[in-house]
């Protein structure tokens, strides 16, 4: 018989590989309510394929045992960042990993018990996905958030051609092409949270959260914590954001942006100019095709976009430049917003093999 000996510092190696993906996301009961915490504090909570594996089924069960349920990150930098893009772009890896993702977000769409997001510290792409879907979402003073996939060579996904075009004054448009970050009670007024809390509060806060049962009792209770909003840092702008991103182009939109011409349009354009050109004509179309889908579809829709993003040249370029070898100097292939085809930006949207597409996890066979 052939036996498998493991020597060991292999041994000890493996032991605190498993036990460091056994706890990148911890579940526990607090009265009747189930707290999640996003466990990779020195990844700024990052999602990888081995969280949203575990996050999937225990939201499933809890939708059906808890009153409530609570997510939150570890420390106090980040509700969570975003997602593994460096483990994405791997081909294998990256559509799997996309497929867990995406039938959590629909679920967290779905969820008919109280979901609620503390997204205290920085959140972004996976994280707003995590938070935006669900019932409440509380921001703190340190909350910041953005949706910066365009620098990357990606698009808003997670849910952000849903999400994103159904903010007011066509603010959605702005944060997914630009990545323009909001913090603070900026989240609240562009609605994307729904509470501000302080973050000295957020212990009492949950606490009390866990021995609520029911909506009323999530509502009231988190209205009772809820802090007035401020001046919108962006209200100066508002009628640019509106009057610019109301266009039907991206070329359009700087062309508008042109006639403005203060300082923030100015910065804005430059941005623009910084992000890669096929990402930003990917992002317009499918925030316009999604202002026009519910959640499901516009998840089907964004794993096509995901899976074609994998085998193509600019997200693993955009990842290659800016978090692998850091010289932030990417390639871009189309190079220019001018040499990207309608024909190019439609063929991410054609449908997968049947094999290949995103089934949700409680589909009728």
């Amino acid at each position: 018989m052939f036996k498998l000996r493991i020597l060991p510092q292999k041994a000890t190696l493996l032991k605190r590989m498993m036990s460091s993906q056994e706890n990148d996301v911890l579940f526990e009961t607090l009265n009747n309510a189930g707290i999640i915490t996003l466990n990779r504090p020195k990844a700024l909570n990052s999602l990888n394929t081995s969280m949203v594996s575990k996050l999937l089924p225990q939201l499933s069960e809890w939708e059906n045992s808890k009153q409530l349920v609570i997510i939150k990150g570890a420390g106090d930098k980040a509700f969570c960042a975003g997602g593994d893009v460096k483990a994405a772009i791997d081909r294998e890896e990256g559509p799997r990993f996309f497929f867990t993702e995406y039938n959590t977000n629909y679920l967290i769409g779905k969820y008919k018990i109280p979901y609620i997001a503390i997204i205290n510290g920085i959140t972004m792409g996976g994280g707003m996905g995590l938070s935006v879907h669900g019932r409440y979402r509380v921001a703190t003073e340190k909350t910041l958030i953005a949706m910066p996939e365009t620098k990357i060579g990606l698009f808003p996904d997670v849910g952000g051609s849903f999400f994103l075009p159904r903010l007011p004054v066509n603010l959605g448009l702005y944060l997914g092409l630009t990545g323009d970050r909001l913090k603070g009670k900026d989240v609240v007024k562009a609605g994307i949270a729904t509470h501000f809390v302080s973050s000295k509060r957020l212990y009492e806060l949950e606490m009390l959260l866990s021995r609520c049962k029911g909506d009323s009792e999530v509502q009231s209770l988190l209205n009772k914590f809820n802090e007035p909003p401020e001046e919108f840092s962006l209200a100066p702008n508002i009628k640019h954001i509106n009057y610019c991103f109301a266009a039907s182009t991206v070329e359009e939109i700087i062309e508008r942006l042109e006639k403005v011409q203060n300082d923030w349009s100015i910065k804005t354009i430059q941005t623009l100019h910084s992000m890669c050109p096929g990402s930003l004509k990917l992002t317009m179309l499918a925030l316009q095709r999604g202002a026009q889908l519910e959640l499901p579809q516009c998840l089907r829709m964004e794993y096509r976009l995901a899976c074609r993003s994998v085998e193509n040249h600019d997200f693993p370029e955009g990842v290659r430049a800016l978090l692998i070898d850091k010289d932030n100097k990417p390639q871009w292939n189309p190079k220019t917003l001018s040499e990207v085809s309608d024909d190019y930006i439609e063929s991410f949207f054609k449908k997968l093999p049947e094999d290949k597409e995103l089934k949700f996890f409680d589909a009728k066979l």
